[in-house]
């Protein structure tokens, strides 16, 4: 049966809109892929120490774009690393950048597949660590479903690793994040038309329709509570990785509030095991 708060045509709008950015941000300053050739590591400092030395481990990284972050933790020492992405021209992208970071498919492989049918299209069946970056989260209708998805890639002594924008900062007005202006428990569907895209806001798109949805703190963790994986931790941090909000300043590298206001969280990151 379908399901009516899932709009018709939402996987697809997505995949068109995603297929279409992919080239401006190959092309783009946002990446930097030519001084990504010359240093492949932009991972947050917040993420490499939580998730601790990967030497020797196989990373399995779900909806990895054009595989930046992916390729990041094989330059850090991961023995193998998988990417998995619903976008074609994505997946392209990231195997040509491994190419030319002179990785074959053996240390670095990338699959085009929707990432609840993740499990079908990797090549191995577990994987040291499952790796989800900042921004995926909300392309997905069904939570519970990615985690269950997530949880059964993860080897025996494994770990999942997550870090996401906070859903509270969807529940604020877009000057200032000092007014509660969204209901922060709206579970339906959100459906934009924008053009452009957050590496290039004046970058000229046709597919501009996105249908993205909020989950919040509490359904993320109780959704992979349930998988059977042990909470680790959870980590809140008050950076941003772009102005989130019109008042942010840019200080070590972070976008944050200005300096004296009280500040809320803004990304998250949880680590959950599997004995």
């Amino acid at each position: 049966m379908t399901d009516p708060s899932v709009p018709e045509g939402w996987r697809e709008d997505n995949r068109a809109l995603w297929d279409e950015r992919v080239p401006v941000h190959v092309a783009g300053e946002y990446y930097d892929l030519d001084a990504f050739r010359a240093h492949p590591d932009v991972l947050r400092d917040f993420e490499t120490a939580e998730v601790g030395d990967v030497t020797g481990r196989t990373l399995l990284h779900l909806q990895c774009h054009i595989g930046t972050d992916t390729l990041s933790w094989a330059h850090r020492g991961a023995a193998r690393v998988v990417g998995v992405d619903f976008s074609a021209p994505a997946v392209e992208a990231a195997r040509s950048l491994a190419a030319d970071l002179g990785h074959g498919p053996e240390r670095a492989a990338f699959v085009t597949s929707d990432v609840y049918d993740a499990a079908d299209a990797v090549p191995e069946a577990t994987y040291d660590i499952v790796y989800t970056g900042l921004g995926a989260l909300c392309w997905l209708p069904d939570i519970r479903r990615w985690a269950h998805t997530a949880a059964s890639l993860v080897a025996p002594g494994g770990f999942l690793y997550l870090a996401e924008f906070h859903p509270i900062t969807e529940a604020l007005d877009d000057a200032t994040g000092s007014r509660i202006v969204r209901d922060y428990f709206d579970r339906t569907a959100q459906v934009y038309d924008a053009p452009g895209t957050y590496a290039d806001r004046d970058a000229t798109t046709v597919h501009n329709r996105s249908v993205e949805w909020q989950h919040t703190l509490g359904d993320v963790v109780s959704a992979l509570a349930a998988t059977g994986l042990r909470i680790e931790f959870l980590h809140e941090h008050d950076v941003s990785l772009f102005p989130r909000f019109e008042n942010f300043e840019v200080r070590d590298g972070y976008h944050r509030f200005p300096a004296g206001r009280p500040r809320i969280p803004l990304i998250y990151s949880l680590k959950a095991t599997k004995s």
